[in-house]
């Protein structure tokens, strides 16, 4: 079975690189990245239930695998919405198929992106993990325009071991994050 070329690179460059730059005596210190989690939230799912299955498709090509329906954890009444419906999907990738989602949307999809001139590096959580939001599905050549029923926005999370925003940012930098100047 073939390396991820992106995690080729973590091994071979980016920790090296980290180790000299903050000085980690240990190559376990070095920061890694665990897991990348995608997730669509769908208020329209209440209304029209075949939204999810739709959603759920597009999904499960753009992660390689199926992913598990969300429901909702509290009622709202302002938005019609009650304990236990379902309300969106999200996918948890783990190792190969992780780095070669990484690798595809860092050197495919957000290239592709209309007017893109970098995504912002403010979106740390404080504690090294990275968030970021997708405004269409269409990024992804996976996608066949002709079969879209709706366009649906995402968002994906990078969560990593590292402490602190400066580790993350760094980190992700290094793997080619393309993060605005």
């Amino acid at each position: 079975m073939a390396v991820p070329r992106l995690l080729e690179r973590y091994r071979k460059e980016v920790v090296p690189a980290m180790e000299k730059e903050f000085g980690y005596e240990n190559i376990m210190r070095v920061p890694r990245i665990e897991k990348v989690v995608l997730n669509i939230g769908m208020g329209e799912a209440l209304q029209n239930a075949k939204t999810l299955d739709a959603a759920a498709g597009d999904m499960q090509i753009i992660a390689g695998q199926k992913p598990v329906f969300t429901k909702a954890k509290k009622s709202v009444a302002a938005f019609k919405l009650r304990e236990g419906n379902t309300i969106g999907v999200t996918v948890t990738l783990r190792s190969e198929r992780m780095w070669s989602f990484l690798d595809r949307l860092m050197n495919i999809a957000l290239p592709r992106q209309r007017d893109f001139h970098g995504i912002s590096a403010d979106s740390f959580d404080g504690h090294g993990n990275y968030s970021l939001g997708l405004r269409e599905q269409l990024l992804w050549p996976e996608i066949q325009y002709d079969k879209v029923d709706k366009i649906r926005g995402m968002a994906v999370t990078v969560v990593t071991t590292a402490k602190t925003d400066e580790e993350g940012r760094q980190l992700l930098q290094l793997l080619g994050m393309p993060f605005q100047k």
